[in-house]
């Protein structure tokens, strides 16, 4: 899965942090692809989380993204290359084993599909790291915050964001599930979740602070230094040590809501997806094979009302 075209998991998060104001910050730098991560960049995110969770140097840490997006999800084109490779080595490395080092379950077992959908509920995963980090995280979002980078919203511990940031799962869409369900669910309420579940939309940041999703919402312009005004009054607070057992008290809350027991919940259904009777008419992306994954995934998003796309070009059409 290497090639000029897929930039090295070093290149795609960025890591830099300050001794002196023990803030450090994560970036996801691949803009031209909506700062989509690769497996391996999000199994070196996970890396990060745990080593800056140890770092005695790092207090807070800020988690933003390059360009004018926090990011719209995983690498969906080599997520599917990994499902229909020939050989099992690329997807072994999802779990960092090698090749020749394990046989991977039969396609006709349950195993098959549900090893990768339990394995995001592993904080080494990269899906649901950020929820077990003993530190201050602070995520900056701007644009879209779609899939994969949702996950980390959900488990981020303060979100600031700018006026015209997009929040939802496209898998709610065209699968049905996403892994941190049960987080979306506690955080935003669960009639307002399930109107994102149900209608498959989009919210925008003034929604999601209304819901209590958001710690701010700012103008573009004012994002970064928003963003540095929280991470350093967080930095100057109570000592690390006071912060962690702040944070172990908010994890002992979260599990007896049911956080982890959520995570594992929501990757079992989306275990039983390919088990799914579609309805008689033309599922959403039937046509992917012959007109291509984007053009489907436009020609599907059309078919909703301008406020429910979730494309912001497409949202901006009113026919």
């Amino acid at each position: 899965m290497s090639g000029p075209e897929q930039p090295s998991a070093e290149e795609i998060i960025r890591y830099d942090k300050d001794p002196k104001t023990r803030i450090a910050t994560i970036t996801f730098d691949r803009p031209d692809h909506l700062n989509a991560p690769t497996i391996a960049a999000r199994l070196r995110y996970a890396d990060l989380l745990h080593r800056a969770n140890v770092d005695d140097e790092v207090k807070v840490l800020v988690v933003r993204g390059a360009g004018d997006d926090l990011g719209t999800g995983a690498d969906l084109p080599e997520f599917m290359a990994v499902q229909s490779a020939p050989t099992q080595g690329p997807r072994l490395s999802e779990y960092k084993i090698g090749e020749d080092e394990v046989r991977y379950p039969p396609r006709a077992s349950f195993r098959h599909g549900a090893t990768i959908s339990q394995w995001y509920a592993n904080a080494q995963a990269g899906c649901r790291s950020l929820q077990e980090f003993k530190k201050i995280s602070i995520l900056e979002v701007k644009g879209y915050c779609y899939g994969w980078h949702f996950y980390q919203a959900a488990d981020a511990d303060l979100v600031i964001s700018s006026d015209d940031a997009l929040f939802g799962h496209p898998s709610f869409r065209y699968y049905g599930w996403g892994p941190r369900m049960w987080t979306w669910a506690q955080t935003m309420g669960l009639r307002r979740f399930q109107e994102m579940v149900f209608t498959g939309r989009a919210f925008t940041a003034r929604e999601m602070y209304e819901c209590n999703f958001l710690n701010k919402v700012v103008a573009r312009a004012d994002l970064e230094a928003e963003t540095e005004k929280y991470a350093r009054a967080c930095a100057r607070n109570r000592p690390t040590d006071t912060v962690f057992m702040q944070k172990v008290f908010f994890e002992v809350m979260k599990q007896h809501q049911g956080e982890y027991m959520g995570s594992l919940l929501s990757g079992f259904f989306e275990s039983m997806g390919g088990h799914i009777h579609a309805d008689d008419d033309e599922l959403m992306l039937d046509n992917a094979f012959e007109s291509g994954l984007n053009n489907s995934v436009k020609d599907n998003d059309a078919r909703f009302p301008p406020e429910f796309r979730l494309s912001k070009s497409g949202r901006k059409k009113k026919v």
